[in-house]
């Protein structure tokens, strides 16, 4: 190991002692969930849709059940351990893809308010306070009765969800950066408005942006599985947290197992991101750190 290496190595350890002893668990918690989803197919050890109703509701290991199915089996023989690895990749794939677009959507739409201003800012956020004040679940229901159900679509209202508050946040932001010394002296010196927005104020608000993002994350991922358990998103025979959750209602009484475990995963998976959140809002946000000193 080079010598440079070394530092490096003693600077990450040295940071890594400083986080918070819940964050630092949340942080392995969310890798082995990401790894889970990545390599969902690949540590899966068997197909998440094979049924076998000779072995159906069989109990997990922990309950007298046989360790060729871990955490037991579903109503239709299923093997609960590789139908949660796929479950966990569907929902994280819809709620990180979901949140991005309403972060783009959102950051383009707060600068554009900001910098046209007048008639354009005020039809913005006429929009904005409409979107707030909708229940998004009539949103979907109108969406999904009209056009009908797909997985593109539902990840495009995922998108939806959430972009006020990016564009009322972003507006704001965008406002009071316009009238900091850094954007006032590029003006001066001819830079168009693209070039100072992209190159100057962007990402001077970027650490707001990771903030909110950590903090949307968690609320798309119990908003997939809130829909999907009421048979409003992710169909079968596609799986995710939200839909076993919802197949596993019917077998609480007898085989609790089958709805209990994909709700633990919700649980820990939303719980651990909001930690990350708060932490990061607590080191990254500036009127935070401002306010403490």
């Amino acid at each position: 190991m080079s010598m440079t290496a070394k530092p490096r190595l003693m600077s990450i350890r040295m940071v890594w002692v400083r986080v918070p002893m819940l964050v630092r668990i949340s942080v392995l918690f969310v890798l082995l969930m990401m790894l889970t989803a990545i390599f969902a197919t690949v540590f899966a050890p068997y197909d998440y849709a094979k049924q076998n109703l000779f072995l159906r509701l069989e109990p997990p290991f922990f309950l007298g059940g046989s360790m060729a199915h871990p955490f037991g089996t579903d109503g239709l023989g299923r093997d609960i351990l590789s139908r949660l690895m796929m479950a966990i990749r569907v929902s994280i794939a819809v709620a990180l893809v979901g949140t991005l677009i309403g972060a783009v959507l959102g950051t383009i739409i707060g600068f554009v308010a900001a910098h046209f201003r007048g008639l354009v800012e005020e039809v913005i956020m006429a929009l904005v306070d409409a979107q707030a004040a909708l229940p998004f679940l009539i949103i979907v229901l109108a969406v999904l009765a009209f056009f009908g159900n797909n997985l593109w679509l539902f990840i495009g209202l995922m998108g939806i969800y959430g972009w006020e508050t990016y564009a009322r946040l972003i507006r704001g932001m965008v406002l009071s950066a316009n009238t900091q010394g850094y954007a006032i002296a590029a003006r001066s010196l001819g830079f168009s408005p693209l070039r100072i927005y992209r190159r100057h104020v962007l990402p001077n608000i970027f650490n707001i942006l990771i903030v909110q993002f950590s903090l949307n994350f968690p609320q798309t991922i119990l908003l997939e599985a809130s829909l999907s358990f009421l048979g409003l998103g992710i169909q079968a025979p596609l799986t995710s947290l939200g839909e076993m959750l919802g197949s596993g209602r019917d077998h609480l009484v007898l085989a609790w197992w089958v709805a209990v475990i994909p709700g633990i995963v919700i649980f820990l998976t939303t719980m651990s991101i909001s930690l990350i959140g708060d932490w990061l809002r607590d080191i990254l946000d500036p009127t935070l750190t401002n306010t403490a000193n």
